[in-house]
């Protein structure tokens, strides 16, 4: 585990911690740095990692229909833990169990513990936990437009875009141009560093994290059920090797801040969120080690 932290860890929490210093010291805006992150260097992230991967179409879809089934079952799990609460904060309970860091926190994690391959996995679970935050979220916090305003936000995404374009270039067996497969590439590596910095920013900018049950119910099923639930549904789901490996670190990853930023959007139980984010990602820094200590031995499962 000592392992895990130092090689795996600490260059997170290193370029993270350089984003909350700079936080501290100066007046940062999150929706700039958010935008640049979510409409140029992740869809060149995703665009870069379709186009180069090892993930055949057949592993990516498995491995997506046991995120998904992953994320509903948290969700499911969530409801039963947080079922004394009021309404507004059970749904934010639900929500921050389901809705993971897959993004800023799990994919630079993913590269450290597995490499470029887990990379390429981890860019797969990405996409679809951008899927289920801009559906599942809206649903859960009880939006006026439901599924279909978050299906309708999702498709305004350009990582969408560059998904199908990736697909289709595969599919048709299409040249790239070197120089523009090297520009995609350049923004692509800019990507994980800027989201790092984008958490280390959001983490230094948190008010007083809430210490009550519904926070701690939340962040201990983010970050301690979730793991184990992932290892027995991915192998009941047939997952083995590296996608199972891929499977069980994305379960490991804290609540996502767009869980947060949704909550605020729709005027749901924001407080509860936030507390969870903040609280799950320094758990996470511990139980994500671990996870990554044990990641050989679930390889050799099945």
């Amino acid at each position: 585990m000592f392992s895990a932290l130092l090689n795996v860890v600490l260059p997170v929490v290193l370029v993270a911690g350089v984003g909350a210093l700079l936080a501290r010291r100066f007046t940062l805006s999150q929706d700039t740095l958010g935008k640049v992150s979510l409409n140029s260097l992740t869809p060149a992230l995703a665009l870069s990692s379709l186009l180069g991967t090892s993930v055949s179409a057949g592993t990516g879809l498995h491995l997506a229909a046991a995120y998904f089934v992953l994320a509903l079952s948290g969700a499911g799990l969530a409801f039963l833990a947080a079922f004394r609460a009021p309404s507004a904060t059970r749904r934010a309970v639900m929500a921050s169990v389901a809705i993971g860091n897959n993004g800023n926190f799990g994919l630079p994690i993913a590269l450290f513990a597995l490499g470029q391959p887990g990379l390429d996995q981890a860019v797969v679970i990405f996409l679809c936990s951008v899927v289920l935050t801009f559906t599942l979220g809206p649903l859960l916090y009880g939006s006026a437009g439901g599924a279909r305003a978050g299906l309708q936000a999702v498709l305004r995404l350009p990582v969408v875009w560059c998904i199908a374009a990736a697909l289709l270039v595969r599919l048709l067996h299409l040249p790239v141009p070197l120089g523009v497969r090297r520009g995609v590439d350049l923004l692509g590596q800019a990507a994980l560093p800027m989201v790092l910095l984008s958490l280390g920013i959001q983490l230094g900018q948190a008010g007083r994290i809430a210490l009550n049950r519904s926070v701690l119910t939340a962040v201990g099923l983010r970050v301690l059920a979730m793991p184990a639930l992932a290892l027995g549904l991915g192998l009941g789901l047939g997952l083995r090797g590296l996608n199972l490996q891929g499977l069980v670190l994305a379960s490991a990853m804290p609540t996502a801040v767009n869980a947060f930023l949704l909550a605020r959007e729709y005027q749901a139980d924001a407080e509860t969120v936030a507390s969870a984010v903040a609280l799950s990602t320094f758990a996470s820094l511990l139980t994500a080690a671990l996870v990554v200590a044990v990641l050989p031995l679930i390889g050799q499962l099945g």
